[in-house]
């Protein structure tokens, strides 16, 4: 588990593909298939959705650790808090809809038109959260050993090293005055032990 800093990136693929698999199998059971198909239909979507929201407890609960563990610098805090609250108003959206369908099953009514647009819907959400995790990790880099680390005296954090400082990660012009990062336990790893500059860097150009 060296490389993979929790289990958070495990857990959620799990989640996000029993809870869509959920959604197209009601889907296909309310408007597409029909006869004795539509009972296994629906059956199968009912333990993909309630398997789904029992991952998707573990997975919020690694999200959340990992949210407060992971070194990440000002820009990126910032992209974490997104996908947090994106990930804890589908999450919540979803377990209603899964405590919805056991009444349901329980009681033995069929699955409505309501329930069926609720789980696409939910469906959507999970699209959009998945979306912006992705960009915490290729576009910020976080929580990924990408980089190897260079050694050598005075030459700690180079450009040939931080190719990944451009466009598509965060800004090396790292403002930290008034952050606090959640976890900076591996400083060193960051090198920034060499005296800045007057810009304010320590990158060697």
């Amino acid at each position: 588990m060296e490389i993979i800093p929790n289990w958070h990136p495990l857990l959620v693929h799990f989640t996000i593909a029993l809870y869509v698999i959920s959604a197209l199998l009601f889907a296909l059971a309310y408007f597409v298939v029909k006869n004795g198909w539509q009972e296994k239909f629906t059956g199968a979507a009912y333990i993909n959705l309630w398997l789904g929201a029992l991952i998707s407890l573990l997975t919020v609960a690694a999200g959340i650790y990992a949210y407060n563990t992971v070194g990440h610098d000002a820009p990126s805090h910032l992209a974490m808090t997104d996908h947090r609250n994106w990930a804890l108003v589908t999450a919540v959206f979803l377990w209603v809809l899964a405590i919805w369908s056991v009444f349901s099953y329980r009681a033995g009514k069929t699955v409505g038109l309501l329930f069926v647009v609720a789980m696409l819907m939910g469906s959507g959400l999970l699209g959009i959260t998945g979306l912006k995790g992705g960009e915490i990790v290729y576009r910020y880099g976080l929580g990924v050993m990408s980089l190897p680390k260079v050694e050598g005296e005075g030459h700690s954090h180079s450009h040939e090293e931080g190719k990944g400082h451009g466009s598509n990660v965060a800004p090396v012009d790292h403002d930290d005055s008034g952050t606090e990062p959640h976890s900076h336990e591996d400083e060193a790893s960051h090198g920034h032990e060499e005296p800045k500059t007057d810009d304010g860097h320590d990158h060697d150009h």
